[in-house]
């Protein structure tokens, strides 16, 4: 996302199991494999922090995914493959994160 080495740990919500998302030297490894994020919006208006957060989510798998949200109906979205997460994390976060103060930004 900057162009510099990071980890990104995180838990699946259903399993409780440990998801690792690191990139160095421009590679990515996801760990597991088969892990993806579930990007949605809840079901309200109000701020980002209330309507987003909630429902992004790392997961071990796309059943796992399906799984939490079918049990959370008032979250609509979808899982992303791990492609699709790089590359929204870039769009969405990196102006946030390279934003110098005094340029408009943050």
């Amino acid at each position: 996302m900057l162009g510099s080495d990071a980890v990104i740990t995180s838990t699946d919500p259903v399993t409780g199991d440990a998801i690792t998302v690191t990139f160095t030297s421009g590679q990515t490894v996801w760990q597991p494999s088969t892990a993806v994020v579930y990007v949605g919006r809840r079901s309200c208006s109000g701020p980002a922090a209330d309507v987003a957060c909630g429902a992004l989510n790392f997961f071990t798998s796309r059943h796992t995914a399906r799984s939490w949200a079918r049990s959370h109906p008032d979250y609509s979205g979808q899982a992303v493959d791990q492609d699709r997460a790089e590359a929204l994390g870039r769009s969405i976060f990196g102006p946030l994160l390279t934003a110098q103060p005094g340029d408009g930004q943050g």
